[in-house]
């Protein structure tokens, strides 16, 4: 009998053992802290009720970088702000929009992102309405009527009921009615900003250019009582959003021949220009201090309502894995690194200028995990177009107990995206980085960039099931005794160009933004 082969075949047993019972207990102090102990509720509020909207280049968003490293420091996390660039500075102050003709009210809407201010007095001037029209001729004999008024520049909405609503309590008959009004409504309207040129980005600029007092929008978001709220687009009027039901009243005050008056005060702040950063936080590796593993969330948001679901709920998310891990992983394998990034919704601005400062970094990054989405479980993984993926995640989530996996639907070897999150600005470096879905909780229609994402909009038991799960996945990535491999994959022909597709190349951050 050979007893050295023996010997090293029962160490090999008795490692691979050893090791899959500490995989077992770890998964289990995981689970224990993450619901046990969760510290989830307290961050959400102190980011969100406490510090609030974190729109780039405001003082809240620089409060909530700070807020961000107090808090890691405190769990013993090294961390730091990394500057990688300036922004428009821009303060929102208390805003209110009032119908003073044909009767007194006051409209539920507020200033736009960036709008400048009116003083004290406000801005009070009649209303007028933004026709389609089917050339630019038409248009441009059209637009000195601008003058001194305010300019009403979105689309009316005949119904506030949401498509869904309509389905449920209509007649077929009617349902099919509103559905073709609405849709030849929605085309008539897209057809002009066309023929004129204009795009709901550049929608403002004719109307103050001609003498506008100021523009009154309302982005209506297809649900009940809910509006985007993105950037006024304008430098020295004031533009602010209304509720459709206030929009529609004016509208069809002015189909009626009434011509409303509407007083707007708005005061908010110019700053200037303000630094922006990135919060960066690690975990030192023990073994394999050079290789990484990466926590990605953006921390601004807009600001209509605070950010709650877009996206502070991935930012606790990936503060809470960190406190977890340095309590019950501290000396991890590999370096767990946790990005909170700046100006993502202005062009995945904060985790470019992570991939760009970080060059070095990026060929011995283990994963990328990124979550942006909304308060729900995950739901969904791609494998981002890279060819084994599905080999080095199926380890992982293998780990995980089922109740936090079994809704899970993969997709492998999945495609490289094209930049709707932060992990595309890794996957454009060759980065295998990885969206982990959430369920919707009707994030696209009341929440995402609305005025009611909000504290209560939060599902707290989707969030403590997610840092589960994250916190057993950077885990095993971390103890991973193997590099994933970062292989991509062959992508399919265009057909429209019969060429192949190309893998999404790296592109550099807005390093001075809000100027144009």
């Amino acid at each position: 009998m050979n007893y050295t082969k023996l010997f090293m075949a029962s160490a090999v047993i008795a490692f691979t053992f050893s090791t899959a019972q500490t995989q077992q207990e770890m998964v289990k102090s995981i689970m224990n802290e993450a619901y046990s102990n969760s510290q989830t509720e307290k961050l959400a509020y102190e980011l969100v009720d406490g510090i609030g909207p974190r729109l780039v280049g405001t003082p809240k968003m620089k409060q909530a970088h700070d807020w961000a490293i107090n808090k890691f420091k405190s769990w013993g996390i090294d961390a730091r702000n990394e500057q990688y660039g300036e922004w428009k500075s821009w303060e929102r102050g208390t805003s209110s929009v009032e119908m003073v003709y044909p009767h007194v009210k006051s409209l539920e809407g507020m200033q736009l992102a960036f709008s400048p201010a009116t003083g004290a007095k406000g801005v009070t001037a009649e209303v007028i309405m933004l026709p389609t029209f089917k050339s630019k001729e038409e248009f441009n004999k059209w637009l000195p009527k601008v003058k001194g008024k305010l300019v009403m520049v979105s689309q009316y909405q005949p119904s506030g009921r949401p498509e869904y609503n309509w389905k449920e309590f209509a007649t077929p008959e009617s349902f099919e009615k509103y559905k073709k009004e609405t849709e030849a409504a929605t085309r008539e309207w897209n057809q002009s900003l066309e023929t004129l040129g204009l795009t709901w980005r550049t929608l403002n600029k004719p109307f103050e250019d001609a003498g506008a007092a100021g523009l009154v929008l309302s982005n209506w978001s297809r649900g009940f009582g809910v509006n985007k709220i993105f950037s006024a687009g304008t430098k020295k009027i004031p533009a602010v959003d209304i509720s459709l039901e206030d929009y529609g009243q004016l509208y069809r005050m002015l189909q009626n021949g009434v011509t409303p008056k509407l007083k707007i005060v708005a005061n908010s702040k110019d700053r200037g220009m303000a630094p922006t950063f990135n919060t960066v936080a690690e975990i030192k590796g023990s073994e394999k201090a050079n290789e990484y593993v990466i926590l990605s969330a953006h921390l601004d948001s807009w600001d209509g309502g605070t950010g709650a679901t877009d996206n502070a709920t991935g930012t606790v998310m990936m503060m809470e894995v960190a406190r977890i891990l340095k309590k019950l992983y501290p000396n991890p394998k590999r370096t767990i690194i946790v990005g909170l990034w700046g100006s993502e919704e202005q062009g995945l601005n904060g985790s470019r200028a992570y991939v760009s400062a970080h060059k070095d970094q990026m060929p011995n990054v283990q994963a990328v995990f990124n979550q942006d989405n909304g308060t729900g479980r995950i739901v969904n993984v791609s494998g981002s177009g890279f060819v084994n993926a599905y080999d080095y995640l199926g380890r992982w989530f293998a780990a995980a107990p089922s109740e936090l996996t079994r809704e899970i639907k993969f997709t492998f070897p999945g495609s490289p995206g094209g930049g709707g999150s932060d992990h595309a600005s890794f996957v454009a470096a060759g980065v295998p980085g990885f969206m982990l879905g959430s369920l919707n909780w009707a994030y696209g229609n009341y929440t995402w960039h609305t005025q009611r994402d909000t504290y209560d909009k939060i599902v707290f038991d989707d969030l403590k099931n997610n840092v589960a799960l994250i916190a057993i996945l950077t885990y095993m990535a971390s103890e991973d005794p193997e590099k994933a491999s970062n292989e991509k994959m062959r992508l399919p022909v265009n057909p429209r160009t019969g060429k192949a597709a190309e893998w999404p190349s790296v592109q550099e951050p807005i390093r001075k933004g809000g100027v144009d």
